[in-house]
């Protein structure tokens, strides 16, 4: 059966069309959007006007191209994450959504969210071993322990990098000072939690760590069905410059994609935080998340 499936996330929107069946799925077309959802609202709990407006200009573009494959509305799934999930305006976004589109929104928690992002990942690694998966988000972030018996732990925590990024009044270069002030933020949202999420490989879920890949590579990243190993060191040299440079210098990176140049420091903040909570010594990345866990 061909569906669809529309991730709406607090950052970029992404539609994904495949033809899926109950062990597999093949991938018609994929692209995505830079929304900015939870820009100018989401530390306030609400969705911004102009904001509302780039997502129902996205959806135009996403519902053409959904018609354009023959797509019936009730095989499109749209899902809302961190940032329509916190906003108190997020019903009347719905409503909007539907009254234009004929598509239903499933606003779902962080630890659905979580269970959607392993689903996805499992389409691409079979973890014989244990692992911990990071999904970073422009709202929240997903952690994911799990082993060959499925889920052993999930946690969800409000510390995407949108989030972080107004938080801090819009840093366009990081001192250590807020580097350090940064951390003590994650520490206060996840400390606690992040206790049981110790494991030797870390599983970057598509997303930030795609932009990792390139920088590392200096090469495009291209969709495989099977997970790709970053080499450590060379991982930790991108996040190194990349929470270092300034914004002039992340402009001209060709290998940084548009919506990440703004904040991509805080992302690789969070990966040099989940490195050191999880005491991962080896990373690798998943090309699929949590829209290919929908299909599923």
């Amino acid at each position: 059966m061909r569906k669809a499936v529309i991730d709406m996330g607090t950052n970029t929107f992404n539609l994904l069309i495949a033809d899926v069946d109950d062990c597999s799925f093949n991938s018609i077309h994929s692209t995505k959007e830079p929304v900015l959802l939870g820009m100018g609202g989401i530390n306030d709990n609400r969705i911004a006007d102009d904001a509302i407006s780039r997502a129902l200009l996205a959806l135009k573009k996403f519902t053409k191209t959904c018609d354009a494959f023959k797509i019936d509305r009730k095989n499109i799934r749209a899902i809302g994450t961190s940032a329509l999930r916190g906003a108190e305006n997020s019903s009347e976004f719905k409503a909007k959504v539907k009254e234009v589109f004929d598509i239903d929104v499933s606003i779902i928690s962080g630890d659905e969210e979580a269970n959607f992002i392993y689903q996805g990942v499992k389409w691409s690694h079979n973890f014989e071993n244990p692992a911990v998966i990071m999904d970073i988000g422009g709202g929240s972030s997903e952690f994911i322990h799990a082993n060959a018996t499925g889920i052993t732990n999930l946690l969800s925590l409000d510390i995407g990098v949108s989030r972080i990024y107004q938080q801090f009044d819009f840093p366009e270069t990081y001192s250590g000072e807020l580097q350090n002030a940064i951390f003590s933020y994650f520490e206060g949202c996840g400390s606690s939690g992040m206790s049981n999420f110790e494991s030797g490989t870390l599983i970057g879920a598509s997303g930030s760590f795609e932009t990792f890949y390139e920088m590392i590579f200096e090469n495009e990243w291209q969709v495989k069905q099977e997970v790709t190993e970053l080499p450590i060191k060379e991982l930790i040299r991108i996040l190194d410059w990349s929470i270092h440079s300034t914004q002039a210098e992340r402009n001209e990176n060709v290998w940084i994609t548009q919506i990440r140049k703004t904040m991509l420091p805080i992302a690789a903040l969070q990966a040099l935080w989940a490195l050191k909570r999880t005491k991962a010594s080896r990373v690798i990345l998943s090309p699929y998340s949590l829209k290919e866990g929908v299909l599923y």
